[in-house]
C-alpha cells in the first residue's frame, strides 16, 4: 500500500469521498490522479484512481441523459435549509413515513414499486423548513435500471438519508447499491418505532445545524429561527444580518446553552448552541 500521499492528495481524496455530486466527484478524481505518486509502488494506486475516473464518467454521461426524462427534469432543486432522502426496499414503508412527516399525500399501496418518481414533502421543525424526499424503491442494480442514476444523484446531494427496509437482506441490498454509486452521505435507520416527534428530533441532530433566535433589545425573541452550521459564531449571525454588522458591532448578549448565564455579554467570536438566543448590539 502507497502511504507516501502528500497533504494535498489526502485533501482530494476527501473532496472525492464526500462529493454532492458525480460531477463534483470527477474533479476531485482527476485531482488526486494528477498529485498520485508516480513511482513503480503507486501504480495500482493510479491504476484504481483512473477505473474509478472512468466509471464516474459513464455516470455524469448517463446521469445527463436521465435528467432529460421525457421532456422534463428529474433534478429536485433544494428549496429549505435541508433535504433528506428516504431510501428503502419496496414496501418499505417510504410513502408512509413521508406523509407522517410533512404535508405530502404520497400514495400507498399494498402493490410493490408504487412510487415511481421522487415524491416531496415539507417538514416544519420548529420554525425550520426541512425537504423530504421519498426516492423510488431500491433494487439490485439500481443505477441501471431507468432513471437509477439520475435519482441516486438526487441522494448524492441530500445532507442527510433515512434508510427503510424489512430485513437484514433489505439492509444490506440498500447500502451496497448506495457503495457501488459511492455514496457517502450521512444515514439514520427507521425502524418504525419511534414517533413524529421523536424522529424529527433525530434528523434534527443528525444535520449539523443548529437554530438561532435573534431580538431586539426589551422584545421577544423572533418566532422564525436562522439556521446555521454547528460550529457559527456571532460573527456569522451578524454577517447574515448585514455586511455592515460586523464593523458596527459592539457586544450581544446570548441566552441559552452555550453560556453559563442567560443574558451574558459575549463577543464576536463565541459559539453558538442550538435554540440560543441572541441580541446584537452595535456601535
Amino acid at each position: 500500500m502507497v502511504t507516501n500521499t502528500t497533504i494535498h492528495y489526502q485533501k482530494a481524496e476527501l473532496e472525492a469521498k464526500y462529493a454532492r455530486t458525480n460531477e463534483e466527484k470527477l474533479a476531485a478524481l482527476k485531482k488526486m490522479l494528477s498529485l498520485a505518486p508516480s513511482h513503480k509502488a503507486a501504480e495500482n494506486l493510479r491504476a484504481d484512481i483512473k477505473r474509478r475516473i472512468a466509471k464516474v464518467k459513464a455516470l455524469v454521461e448517463k446521469e445527463k441523459q436521465q435528467k432529460k426524462g421525457k421532456g422534463f427534469s428529474i433534478a429536485v432543486k433544494k428549496e429549505s435549509a435541508a433535504q433528506i432522502c428516504l431510501v428503502g426496499t419496496t414496501q418499505s414503508g417510504k410513502s408512509m413515513l413521508l406523509n407522517k412527516l410533512t404535508n405530502a399525500n404520497s400514495a400507498t399501496s399494498e402493490f410493490p414499486y408504487t412510487t415511481k418518481m421522487p415524491q416531496l414533502g415539507t417538514l416544519d421543525y420548529h420554525g425550520v423548513k426541512l425537504q423530504i424526499i421519498e426516492i423510488p424503491a431500491i433494487r439490485e442494480n439500481f443505477a441501471e435500471m431507468e432513471n437509477g442514476t439520475a435519482f441516486l444523484s438526487i441522494i448524492r446531494q441530500a445532507d442527510l438519508l433515512i434508510l427503510l427496509f424489512k430485513n437484514d437482506e433489505e439492509r444490506k441490498l440498500i447500502e451496497n447499491e448506495l457503495k457501488k454509486a459511492e455514496i457517502n452521505v450521512p444515514r439514520i435507520i427507521y425502524t418504525g418505532q419511534e414517533n413524529q416527534e421523536n424522529l424529527a428530533d433525530e434528523i434534527w441532530k443528525n444535520l449539523n445545524l443548529i437554530k438561532i433566535y435573534t431580538k431586539h433589545p426589551g422584545r421577544k425573541p423572533d418566532a422564525e429561527p436562522l439556521v446555521l452550521k454547528k460550529g457559527s459564531t456571532i460573527k456569522d449571525i451578524a454577517e447574515h444580518i448585514h455586511k455592515d454588522f460586523v464593523k458596527r458591532f459592539k457586544f450581544a448578549r446570548v441566552y441559552g446553552k452555550s453560556v453559563k448565564f442567560d443574558g451574558i455579554k459575549v463577543g464576536i467570536n463565541h459559539i453558538l448552541a442550538d435554540d440560543d438566543v441572541v441580541e446584537l448590539h452595535m456601535s
